[in-house]
C-alpha cells in the first residue's frame, strides 16, 4: 500500500524547473463507510520535496455541494504562509453526508509560489475516486447487532 500511495505521488508532482519548492499532495477519505448523516472524515497531505520553501500556499475543495455536504469541522478553503523544504503539513476536514447514493470525491487544488518572486504553480491532489454514501437505515441493517 505504501509503494502505491508512494507512486500516487510521484506523479502528483507539480513544478516548473528543479529549482524550488515541489509539492506533493493527496486527498484521503479516512472512513471504512461513508452514510447517510454520520461524520465523514477527510484528510489532506501536502509534501514539499523541493529544495526551497512553497510560498503563499493555497488548497481549495470546492467538490462537496452544500445541499449534499455539511461541514462539522474544519474548512475546505485553507492557506499556509510557507511549508519548508523537507517538511509536511496536514489537515483535516469532517463533513456529514446529507444524502445517500454515489459521489464522485474528485481532487483538490493546490496553488503555491515555488521560489521567491516566481509565478504561481497551480496542482491538485489524488482523488479518493467514486464511492457510494449508504443511507442510515442500510448502514443499520448491514452492521448493527441482530439477536434472535
Amino acid at each position: 500500500v505504501a509503494a502505491v500511495t508512494v507512486a500516487a505521488l510521484s506523479l502528483l508532482a507539480v513544478a516548473r524547473g528543479e529549482d524550488g519548492a515541489r509539492l506533493l499532495a493527496s486527498k484521503a477519505l479516512l472512513n471504512r463507510y461513508a452514510v447517510e448523516g454520520r461524520d465523514l472524515t477527510l484528510q489532506y497531505n501536502i509534501y514539499n520535496v523541493g529544495s526551497s520553501a512553497a510560498l503563499d500556499v493555497e488548497l481549495s475543495d470546492d467538490s462537496f455541494p452544500p445541499e449534499d455536504f455539511g461541514i462539522v469541522s474544519g474548512m475546505l478553503n485553507v492557506k499556509w504562509d510557507r511549508i519548508a523544504p523537507a517538511s509536511n503539513v496536514s489537515h483535516t476536514v469532517v463533513l456529514r453526508p446529507l444524502k445517500a447514493g454515489y459521489f464522485n470525491f474528485t481532487s483538490a487544488t493546490i496553488t503555491y509560489v515555488a521560489q521567491e518572486g516566481g509565478q504561481v504553480v497551480v496542482g491538485f491532489t489524488s482523488a479518493p475516486g467514486q464511492g457510494g454514501i449508504l443511507a442510515q437505515r442500510e448502514f443499520d441493517r448491514r452492521f448493527s447487532p441482530h439477536f434472535v
